[in-house]
Order: C-alpha cells, then structure tokens, then sequence
C-alpha cells in the first residue's frame, strides 16, 4: 500500500515515518522546497526524540521519501493524509485554508480511486467540506474517479510522540463507506498485533473525538491551577491535592499539574475552537469557555509572582529564566506561557537571561529583548531572582550551591514545583512556587 502524506510539519512528518516504519512505502509531501531539501539530506525540522533515526533508518531502507510535488505523488499513492496547518484565525476560529487547497489541488491530480484522509484538527464538517472542494475540481471529467473521505485524527504528545504512534490508546477512524473503512483498517493492522483499541465511528464523531479530548485534559490543567490558587490562601498543597484525588482511578494523576498554564500548538487553538464553532452552531459549551478564561489571565498571575520576589518593582531588575518551550522535550514555542509571562515582566522594566536546552533559536524570534545564554549558570549570572518556566530534566538538579553564588539574591520563582520547598528554604533560598 502507498501512502502520501501531505504536509510534513510535525503530524505529518511523525505520521510518515511510523507508517514506514510498519513498512509501508510512504512520501511526506510539501510546498516548502527548503523543507523538503533538509529532510532529504538528514535535517529535522522540529525537535522530537528518536524522530531523526526513524526517518533516516526509514530513509535508508527505501520505505520513506519526501517531494514537493503533490500531484504526482498523490496520483502514485491510494492513501492520502492531509496533514497541513490549522492556525487559529483572530475570532477563535479555525483557518482551513491550507486544508482548502490541499483538497482543491487533490480533486484536480487524482486519476483513480484514493482514500482522503484528514489528520489535522478541524472543525466538524470540515471531511465534508473537503469532499465539496474535490468535487468542484473533478466537475466536469468524463472521467472523474469515485473516492472517500475519512477522518483519522492524531493524539500525539510532543516529547513522546513515536512512542504515542507505535503503541497508542486507541485509534480513531471516522469513515463513510466500507472500502475506506476496510482500506484503513489494513493501514492498522500493524497495532492489532498489539491489542491497541480501534474505533470506528462516522466522520462527526471522529473530527469531535478530537476536541473532546483536548478539552478535558486543558480542563484538567485549568481545574488544578485553580485548586493551586486556593491552596495558596489557605496552607494547603496543591501536590498533595493532586495525588490525593488523582489516585482515584476515575479521575487520574495526569495533567493534575499545577503551573503558568498549558500552551503548544493543540490546547489553546482546540478549546478557542471548540468554542467557536459550538457557537456558531447555537450551543455553548461554558467549562471550556472558563477554561480558556482561567488560563488567559494565568500569565498575568505568574508575573505578579515574579514581581514579589521583586519587592514590588521589576524596573531595572535582572529574571533569569530556565526553559522557554511550552513543555519539556520540544522545541516548539507556540503559545508557551514563557511568551507572555516574559514579555509582561520586560514591559515592567525587567531584563531577562533565558537558557533552554532546545528552544532558543525560535523563542530568539518570538522575545528578540531577551539575551541567549550559553546554559544554566549563565543565565543566573548576575540575576536577581531565577525563574523555573519549563521542567526539563536537566534543571531538576541545579547545583543550587553554584545557582546561589551566581544570583545577586538567592530567590527562586519555581512555576513548575520542581524542587521541595522546605529543602530550598534549607539551602538558604526565598523560594516561591505554585499551590505550595
């Protein structure tokens, strides 16, 4: 079976490489010429561990391919993935414009039966409006060729997603006839071997599995962040909180975290999504609408944290930052709280040293005031207070000896509850963290 994956970002460079891997011939896709040069030669375009030697193992044995011209590879393939961007647009909702042309150019190269597969988030209805647009491309062909659309959406964690496509929850296949159906069943067959759940649904209920999920888990993020808040006013500890109920097996432990907030690219644009288009469609869906309130005003929350560490005034003060993307194991930097957060205190009159072991050349775009620093200790050089944003592995054991010489006051803004506190307060520091 020939698989074409259309987009080669992250789900669909991921995507790609896992279905070679189970040995499908597979060609990602791309308009980005540079892109598509980099991967040829070995280059990743995203930082994800174990993706470079998948794809050049893939590579090398013949099972993994990348072009930049879609309409042959569309017509050499029976499966098509679309797996291009889906930013959110200024109202909340979603851009579907890639999505658009990817299908338009779809409708006008394929020359025989294909199974159109969207992998991005999208809206409900959004397979539909993918069949209309191929449609209107094919009116008109004497010899327009019989397809279906499916809906396969991905639940990839960024930091384990090769781990997240070769051994999922489940599997979710939204199809409209039996022969898509069938066809992506044999794509997945693979996982069978592995007992993963399938489940088979129509195409609604696959694009709003999607949402769902997303939304409950940020609902969990926001739910503890709260809890956090009251623990703080009256002694108690979010932790302990968190492992107190998360032990009960219908709620779990995880994303009972308390922080500065979830960020990346699914959480913020899914739940402003979902919201927008429950609206459009005469609903509201109002725990997710909070959820989005709680964790847009998190930032600001954080700030004030910093700024109390401070002594009330950030101007002229030096913040040391360690971690930058929104979660360890990735450089990705959209939406990260560390966005917000830094920004407010340079508004403040702040000067920010950050290090992050993967993210600096994108976050150096995003916070063009904030100074690189070579690693840990440097970024605490001459700081007056160190921030925790993002809790690598590497910043679990600080050699808090050294971290205390090199500020210019030992104070600790931990946003990730990483260290024990009466442990810091030991070791001599002022040290603040979330719910504790």
């Amino acid at each position: 079976m020939n698989v074409c994956v259309i987009g080669s970002g992250y789900v669909g460079l991921v995507t790609g490489a896992g279905f070679a891997e189970f040995g499908v011939q597979v060609v990602c896709v791309d308009k980005d010429a540079d892109k598509i040069a980099k991967l040829e030669s070995g280059e990743m375009p995203i930082y994800e561990p174990g993706l470079e030697d998948l794809v050049a193992r893939n590579v090398r044995e013949g099972r993994l391919s990348f072009s930049t011209d879609t309409p042959e590879s569309v017509r050499n393939s029976l499966v098509l993935f679309i797996a291009v961007p889906t930013p959110s647009r200024g109202d909340g909702g979603t851009d579907l414009s890639y999505v658009e042309a990817v299908a338009r150019e779809i409708g006008r190269s394929i020359d025989g039966y294909k199974v159109i597969v969207t992998k991005s988030t999208v809206p409900v209805g959004t397979s539909a409006k993918v069949r209309g647009w191929v449609e209107e491309e094919l009116a008109g062909r004497s010899d327009a060729p019989h397809f279906s659309t499916a809906s396969n959406p991905e639940f990839l964690r960024e930091g384990a997603a090769i781990s997240d496509f070769m051994r999922p929850d489940r599997i979710v296949i939204g199809t409209e006839d039996e022969q898509a159906t069938a066809i992506l069943k044999d794509l997945y067959r693979p996982l069978y071997l592995n007992e993963t759940p399938v489940v088979i649904t129509n195409v609604p209920t696959a694009e709003l599995t999607k949402y769902a999920a997303n939304a409950f888990l940020a609902t969990k993020i926001s739910f503890i962040n709260e809890i956090a808040d009251l623990c703080e006013e009256t002694g108690a500890d979010v932790q302990s909180i968190a492992r107190g109920i998360g032990l009960d097996n219908r709620i779990g432990t995880k994303f009972l975290h308390a922080g500065p907030g979830f960020g990346g690219s699914c959480f913020p644009k899914d739940t402003r999504s979902l919201v927008h288009f429950a609206r459009e469609s005469g609903n509201s869906v109002e725990i997710v609408e909070a959820v989005v309130r709680i964790n847009e005003k998190r930032s600001e929350q954080m700030i004030e944290k910093v700024i109390d560490v401070l002594g009330g005034d950030a101007e002229g003060k030096t913040v040391a930052c360690l971690g930058l993307s929104f979660k360890p194991e990735t450089d990705d930097m959209r939406e990260a709280p560390s966005i917000g957060i830094l920004s407010g205190l340079i508004e403040r009159g702040a000067s920010i040293r950050a290090y992050d072991p993967q993210a600096m050349e994108e976050a150096g775009q995003l916070l063009p005031d904030v100074t690189m620093c070579e690693n840990s200790y440097d970024a605490c050089e001459g700081a007056h207070v160190l921030v925790i944003m993002t809790e690598w592995n590497q910043f679990r054991m600080l050699d808090l000896g050294r971290v205390k010489q090199l500020l210019t006051q030992p104070a600790i803004v931990d946003l990730r509850n990483v260290y024990n506190p009466q442990s810091m307060m030991e070791a001599g520091f002022s040290y603040l963290s979330v719910g504790r």
